[in-house]
């Protein structure tokens, strides 16, 4: 059964007003898991569809590509079990369950594999907002419970996480490491950013704090609950910013 969107959610009086927003392939897991699963489905010689010039929309090759799974995902699994998972993860994810800090993990990927990793990491309470693949008899399908209903650049849309966090009155952290983080970051109020979304900071002029490990998050949310503690409202509110992606900034159908 495909999943419903979850709604945020609401903030509680004594609850820290802070949301941990967490990108997945090459943020928790140390690797592209949704690339590796589309590698272990494609016959020997192919090349993924980025690279071979595909010029469909990302959504479209995800719907290709799981047309291509089998109708077992325990090979796909194995191939996303073999990306090593950052173990730091784990002890950000306690801090936030026993502070009452909303987290989410934000994925524009196939999503079946991130409760796995969560699991191994004993962060499987986390939600998850991704893409919903199901495997039946006849082939796999994906579908994308929390994409835009207008737009489709993303599988998942970032942003409305952001956006919706925002709209219960939560500053939102947000942490990733490229492409598929543009958008988030761009309507984030903090933005941890490594590797790829570096450079997207960098280019578009948006605020950013460099990150290894989750550690350094953690260090920075363990500041942010010291002053929350010593007074509520020290911590700032969320930003509002005009909407610079979607169809409300670019007009529909484009």
């Amino acid at each position: 059964m495909v999943q419903t969107p979850r709604p945020v959610p609401p903030l509680e009086p004594h609850q820290p007003r802070i949301a941990l927003l967490v990108d997945f392939d090459g943020t928790i897991a140390l690797g592209d898991v949704t690339a590796a699963v589309m590698l272990a489905s494609l016959p020997a010689g192919r090349g993924l569809p980025w690279d071979e010039g595909s010029q469909s929309t990302w959504p479209d090759m995800m719907r290709e590509a799981a047309g291509r799974f089998p109708s077992d995902p325990a090979r796909l699994l194995g191939a996303a079990a073999a990306v090593p998972l950052d173990r730091t993860f784990a002890p950000l994810a306690a801090l936030a369950r026993t502070s009452g800090v909303a987290m989410e993990v934000v994925s524009d990927g196939f999503g079946f594999f991130i409760e796995p990793a969560l699991r191994a990491l004993d962060a499987a309470w986390v939600p998850i907002a991704s893409g919903d693949t199901t495997f039946g008899p006849d082939r796999a399908r994906v579908a994308f419970p929390y994409g835009h209903p207008a737009c489709g650049v993303c599988g998942t849309c970032k942003r409305n996480r952001v956006l919706a966090h925002q709209g219960a009155g939560r500053l939102v952290a947000f942490v990733g490491d490229g492409e598929s983080d543009r958008y988030a970051a761009g309507y984030a109020d903090v933005v941890f950013a490594k590797d790829g979304l570096v450079d997207i900071c960098r280019e578009s002029g948006l605020a950013y704090r460099p990150w290894t490990t989750f550690d350094d998050v953690r260090a920075w949310l363990v500041e942010q609950l010291a002053s929350f503690a010593a007074d509520p409202a020290s911590l700032p509110g969320p930003l509002a910013r005009p909407l610079f992606c979607g169809p409300e900034a670019w007009g529909p159908g484009k």
